[in-house]
């Protein structure tokens, strides 16, 4: 049997990119899948490619309505929901300069439609004993020059985890996030003109694995921490970062050996 069969999923942000991939993966491994997102021709499309038991509805997570609506589509169309997937993202930072209306703009997107989705879907979710993964960035742990609001939103997102953890657990909700580093996505795409070398070869001093990541390997996460396998997992924080959060400010620089080094 596979790991999610008859299991009901909704993802957010689930047409393009990562959130595709999380969507391929989830149907594959079994689930049935709700994809919101805004953009019905990419929908659409990845709709009719996993076919049964997959639906796109189009949704505009910063409208509370849209989310009671996909919450409902859910439980009409399939019966049930099991796991919540806040992947939809903001990336709206124009560093100190950021005005008032990017800054609640990008909040709204990143950290508050997940905690009214989660509410939303709280009464659902209870009554499977299901769970809430919320995909987190680095970003969210460290600062990064130039960029303000993004890395605030996510570490905003980051503690939401931890909240929701702990007020669901009552219900038999479990709640974890899964925090990325550098992925191949439609930003390092739009970023590097498509070229996936040269954005390895950025990424290559900034992680231990010297590359970026492909969206199947969060997707291959997110199905695990979605999955009965991980059922004692809540509050948590999985990173898929190739070992960049472990990298202090001498990242891979042995600092002794250029201390001797003398003239």
């Amino acid at each position: 049997m596979t790991p999610l069969a008859g299991k009901v999923a909704i993802v957010t942000g689930g047409a393009a990119s990562i959130g595709a991939a999380i969507s391929r993966k989830l149907h594959a491994d079994g689930a049935a899948v709700m994809i919101a997102a805004r953009s019905a021709a990419k929908g659409d499309v990845i709709a009719a490619e996993l076919g049964d038991r997959a639906r796109f509805v189009a949704t505009d997570i910063t409208d509370d309505a849209a989310l009671e609506t996909l919450v409902g589509a859910a439980i009409a169309t399939f019966g049930r929901l099991d796991i919540v997937v806040n992947n939809a993202c903001s990336y709206g930072d124009d560093g100190p300069a950021t005005a008032r209306r990017t800054w609640l703009d990008t909040l709204n997107v990143n950290a508050v439609s997940a905690a009214i989705l989660g509410e939303i879907a709280r009464p659902h979710l209870a009554a499977t004993r299901g769970n809430i993964i919320n995909i987190g960035s680095i970003s969210g742990l460290v600062p990064h020059v130039g960029r303000w609001a993004y890395p605030v939103s996510k570490a905003t997102l980051r503690h939401l985890s931890k909240a929701q953890a702990l007020d669901y657990a009552a219900d038999g909700i479990r709640v974890n996030m899964v925090t990325l580093g550098h992925i191949w996505s439609d930003p390092f795409d739009g970023l590097t003109s498509g070229d996936r070398a040269h954005a390895d070869a950025v990424a290559a001093d900034l992680n231990l694995l010297g590359r970026v990541a492909d969206a199947a390997e969060v997707a291959n996460v997110v199905a695990f921490v979605a999955s009965d396998a991980a059922s004692y997992m809540t509050g948590s924080e999985t990173n898929v970062d190739g070992g960049y959060a472990i990298l202090g400010p001498e990242r891979r620089i042995p600092l002794m050996p250029l201390l001797m080094a003398q003239g």
